[in-house]
């Protein structure tokens, strides 16, 4: 009898098999060349080309490799378009234009010379090869997300020029391979640059108006995250419909859908975990596998080809990123970063060395021989190994560098945590979202979710119902990779609860939701407000958002004079900026001259990235003026003031009539800076709502109250 029937033939056709060996490659391939501080990426181009039918022949290069492949190199130029900042990117687009340019003009002026004059090849073949060395891929991406440097402008500038310089490159093939396929006439140029153009036009106008459509009805994270890959995948099948490489269509979908995909969401860590998990590793496997290194080394015509080739491509990237460092005055580590990103040759260069392989000449000739092939394939290895090593070492040191600046930074600044009171599943994820987008990513304080339990009713029901209240905080948290600590607790009252816990954790922020129905004097905003107000000087947001935080479309923050002497007037600055610098949308400020002078000057020396506007306001008592500025998708922020505070005044006894009549279908962030000096806690088992001397607060409650019951 036989328990075994193992015959083992090669390449294995299993597709159980196949995808476990390739699941063992991208498991273990990073974990031992790490010890040989030798990137992973190029352990999955090494392992490609040992498993290959170049190889080993362990794995064939079929159908399912092509397409896990193809999706890698979408997912790449998403992740790069989705990852960048485009704060930064707009701020540095001439820059990266320039880098983009003459990362094209400098290798493909160099090939063509070395081409017709070393390698003897005609001005078509010259042209196209010269072509390959000005395209690249963004190979090294992963790593520079890995040392979580994505962000920084010489990643932004190198990006860009990718893109511009495989928008080149891609229209350079589709002019030559049109010209041998009978389209190159007088207008296959015009006609072509119009389409990409028109198809351009037509992405970023439609995807973000479909992909916030989309976002603001579902949100189910399943649901959402297909939806992601199906417009980067649309982006990509358009723009190969009109005849370019889909990998620009894919870039385009990242660039357009950054804006509804916050760095610190969960959406954007499940793409990025996906990515890096198995798409991107089936790439490079894939084009290690491509690999042939017994004609490379058979063939000695091929080896000189392949030199000439790895020379030019290396010196023209190196040249460029130069010239670009000594245009704008970089620094010699910014040089080498962009440098690394920008000289993997891969997607681009396979495309085209394939189109010209498969045109036949007149004479019978390939317009791209087999030592071009070959060579092509080696440069790709070198380049890849090289791009890599380059980016590893940049990236290392100028996250080194951050590190030391920030802890500098965090030294000197107190360490954050954030509270966030949850008694309402309508309004969790809004808040979780909120708290979220406004935390510091270089702080290592937790996220606090608290669930209070009125001591009276003793309820275990409502006990339960908390704790589940706040495992589903836990999980969004936990989804975008941030630890939270649960907190449950039994007390007088909500507030009571919230100001005990907030003192006894060192508590720097608090984040309140408003129900939209119900009673909330009751619940919320009546003796709650007033409570937190009295017995915490810590800053307070009170928050309602009647849309997904992530589809807003504008920040428009209204600040009373004399807000900028407040002692938490620099911290509610930095929540906003870092909050419109993360949902990639404008920050528009009304104040008076002299509060917008000091804005002016915080905004510019700390927060330049942030897209800002600033516009008077000087009559403070009539918000009438705001009215034009806030859309139904807009966030209105209103700075308000304790009473006795620097910047209180009489007329905000006047703001919750105001927002009622004006502002009631926005969403709405109303703002209590930190406060200098002891809170004033009222709150005592005798008077456990506090002394009601403060009619202010008051005020500010029945106004919720009646607000939200007519809602």
């Amino acid at each position: 009898m036989d328990w075994f029937d193992f015959n083992l033939k090669l390449p294995i056709t299993d597709p159980t098999w196949i995808f476990f060996l390739v699941l063992i490659i991208i498991l273990f391939a990073p974990i031992l060349l790490n010890r040989l501080r030798i990137p992973h990426i190029i352990g999955m181009i090494l392992a490609g080309v040992v498993v290959g039918e170049h190889g080993f022949n362990i794995l064939a290069r079929d159908s399912s490799f092509q397409l896990f492949s193809r999706v890698g190199l979408y997912y790449i130029m998403f992740l790069a378009g989705l990852e960048m900042n485009m704060g930064d990117f707009k701020e540095n687009k001439s820059k990266a234009i320039v880098l983009g340019l003459l990362a094209f003009i400098v290798p493909i002026s160099i090939g063509l010379v070395t081409n017709i004059a070393l390698l003897k090849y005609g001005i078509m073949t010259s042209i196209l090869l010269a072509s390959m060395y000005a395209s690249h891929t963004l190979v090294a991406y992963p790593i520079v997300i890995r040392y979580g440097v994505s962000r920084h402008r010489s990643v932004s500038i190198a990006v860009g020029g990718t893109a511009v310089t495989d928008t080149l490159t891609l229209l350079v093939l589709a002019v030559v391979s049109g010209m041998y396929k009978g389209e190159s006439s007088g207008l296959f140029w015009i006609w072509l640059v119009i389409k990409v153009i028109l198809l351009g036009m037509l992405i970023v106008f439609f995807f973000p108006r479909i992909g916030r459509w989309f976002f603001r009805r579902y949100d189910d994270n399943v649901m959402q995250f297909i939806f992601v890959l199906a417009m980067v995948f649309l982006g990509a099948g358009l723009m190969e419909f009109v005849g370019m490489e889909g990998i620009l269509g894919a870039f385009l979908a990242g660039l357009v859908l950054n804006r509804l995909i916050p760095h610190v969401s969960p959406l954007m860590n499940h793409l990025e975990f996906v990515g890096n998990a198995l798409f991107i590793p089936y790439f490079l496997i894939g084009v290690g596998m491509l690999i042939n290194v017994h004609v490379i080394i058979g063939h000695g015509n091929a080896l000189t080809v392949a030199a000439i080739m790895i020379t030019v491509a290396l010196v023209g990237k190196w040249i460029a990123s130069l010239l670009t460092q000594k245009i704008y005055g970089m620094s010699a580590l910014e040089r080498q970063l962009m440098f690394g990103l920008s000289n993997a040759q891969a997607a681009a260069t396979l495309a085209a060395v394939l189109v010209g392989y498969n045109i036949i000449l007149p004479n019978g000739e390939r317009l791209l021989n087999e030592d071009v092939l070959n060579g092509i394939v080696l440069l790709i290895l070198v380049t890849c190994v090289v791009s890599s090593f380059i980016t590893e070492k940049a990236a290392r040191k100028l996250a080194m560098c951050e590190m030391h600046l920030e802890e500098e930074s965090r030294s000197a600044k107190a360490e954050e945590k954030i509270l966030i009171p949850i008694a309402n599943p309508d309004t969790i994820e809004d808040l979780m979202n909120l708290s979220l987008l406004v935390r510091d990513p270089k702080q290592k304080g937790d996220l606090l979710a608290l669930n209070v339990v009125n001591d009276s009713s003793g309820s275990k029901v409502a006990e339960l119902q908390g704790k589940r209240y706040l495992e589903k905080a836990a999980m969004i948290a936990a989804s975008a990779d941030v630890s939270l600590q649960q907190l449950s607790r039994y007390d007088l009252n909500i507030a009571s609860g919230i100001i005990h816990t907030a003192k006894e954790n060192g508590v720097t922020d608090v984040i309140v939701g408003l129900h939209r129905k119900g009673n909330i004097v009751d619940s919320f905003f009546g003796t709650l407000a007033e409570s937190l107000l009295k017995g915490l000087h810590r800053e307070i947001m009170i928050a309602k958002f009647l849309m997904p935080i992530n589809t807003i479309r504008r920040i428009n923050i209204a600040v009373p004079p004399k807000a900028e002497y407040e002692s938490g007037f620099s911290k509610w600055v930095e929540h906003f900026c870092r909050m419109g610098n993360i949902l990639g949308c404008r920050v528009h400020f009304f104040a008076n001259e002299e509060t917008l002078n000091q804005l002016q000057g915080v905004i510019k020396k700390k927060y330049n990235q942030t897209l800002t506007d600033f516009s008077r306001l000087d009559d403070w008592e009539d918000l009438l003026l705001l009215t034009g500025q806030v859309n139904y998708d807009h966030l209105l922020v209103i700075i308000s003031a304790r009473r006795g505070s620097i910047s209180y005044d009489t007329s905000f006894e006047k703001l919750p009539a105001q927002l009622s009549k004006y502002f009631s279908n926005n969403s709405l962030i109303v703002l209590y800076p930190d406060q200098l000096g002891d809170p004033q806690d009222m709150l005592s088992f005798s008077n456990p709502r506090g002394n009601n001397e403060d009619q202010h607060y008051e005020k500010v409650g029945k106004w919720f109250y009646k607000w939200f019951k007519k809602n």
